[in-house]
């Protein structure tokens, strides 16, 4: 199919990568945001080489690189800080490094930039409040007072996804793990290159994303899903760092600001049905929203986007594209939600305690294969 007017409910890093790849494809493209300032916290993300190898396919590569800090491998450490396992990862895009981390802002920055630059409409403070596919094309009345009319409409909106819960009402809801993660920028030591693991009931990393910056994340369990007031968040993250390692003990003296304190509960779900209603189709966190232990949340958001414009050029009707993008995600993405889960439980003790070094070096192998 060509020439297709489509409709992205999303800007974040889905619904960028996606309208990114159907505008290469030459389909008009419209994004819509809920946000009117489209703003990202500002902590960072890990990017690791297949999310480099797809930035390459994108033609964005050296505006991302440059945008972060790469490096090529994980140095596993036991909770007291004895370093166990330096894990090298798969260089997927030639001459380019294996994983990147990068900031939230500037990441979304750049695919921001592109997607604008790529011709793609971005529409922002303006939800999607009525979605009507008649067989032929797609109704969409918006919160703006404004209509339009859409060959397809893609829901990138994440987790709490609105356009799920449109077309799919009695589809499952995330479900909470018992677990968050908090994430909190510091200055990075000059001898930071590589992502540092920390295994334990209280997981932590430390993320190069910058040439002055870097960020820990910590998951913790947290039974019953309490609420965390803004007020004293520096003081509750300093209090899950009380028995870690003595290096990270000192480091968390430097949480002060609890505006730079980044808290998430962490939820999954996995759709194992149709992706898709007629000709209205999900991607990302939307299907797919796994924890983040293995570093590939975003990774496969963006692979959803690139599957589903090349599956769109192959097919002659939306049904076929979209089962045929379904077909080659489904998999991989359930691999992925599941053993991040798999990690998740273990630290918790739902489950047997999962050996970090092992779980990323078969992460790396089989992301490593083909889209």
């Amino acid at each position: 199919m060509q020439n297709l007017d489509i409709l992205v409910i999303g800007g974040g890093i889905g619904g960028l990568t996606a309208a990114i790849a159907l505008r290469r494809k030459g389909h008009r493209v419209t994004i819509i945001e809920k946000d009117p300032d489209w703003s990202v916290y500002g902590v960072g993300i890990i990017q690791q080489g297949n999310v480099i190898r797809a930035m390459d396919q994108l033609g964005l590569l050296q505006a991302y690189i440059s945008a972060g800090v790469p490096f090529d491998k994980v140095a596993v450490h036991m909770p007291d800080g004895t370093l166990v396992a330096e894990v090298p990862s798969p260089r997927l895009a030639e001459g380019y490094p294996a994983n990147l981390g990068i900031s939230r802002p500037a990441l979304h920055k750049v695919l921001g930039d592109s997607a604008i630059s790529a011709g793609a409409d971005v529409r922002l403070g303006v939800t999607a409040t009525d979605i009507r596919d008649d067989g032929d094309a797609v109704q969409v009345g918006f919160s703006d007072g404004t209509t339009g009319r859409y060959d397809i409409v893609v829901g990138a909106d994440g987790v709490y996804s609105d356009t799920r819960n449109a077309i799919m009402p009695d589809a499952p809801q995330p479900e909470f793990t018992g677990q968050s993660v908090w994430r909190y920028n510091f200055p990075r030591p000059a001898d930071l290159d590589a992502l540092h693991v920390y295994n334990g009931p209280t997981g932590i990393g430390l993320v190069p994303i910058s040439r002055e910056l870097m960020y820990m994340y910590v998951t913790t369990p947290e039974p019953g899903n309490p609420f965390y007031p803004k007020a004293g968040l520096a003081a509750a993250m300093r209090t899950k760092l009380a028995n870690a390692a003595p290096q990270i003990r000192a480091m968390a003296e430097q949480i002060t600001d609890d505006d730079g304190v980044v808290y998430r509960p962490l939820e999954t779900i996995m759709l194992d049905g149709p992706w898709h209603r007629g000709r209205v189709v999900l991607l990302g966190d939307a299907v797919h929203a796994t924890t983040p232990h293995l570093g590939q949340g975003a990774g496969m958001a963006v692979e959803d986007g690139i599957v589903l414009a090349e599956e769109l050029e192959r097919h002659a009707t939306p049904d076929a594209a979209f089962e045929a993008y379904e077909e080659r995600r489904l998999e991989r993405c359930r691999y992925i939600v599941e053993r991040s889960l798999a990690i998740c439980n273990g630290q918790l003790g739902k489950g047997p305690p999962v050996d970090n070094a092992r779980a990323t070096a078969e992460m790396f192998e089989r992301v490593a294969q083909p889209i």
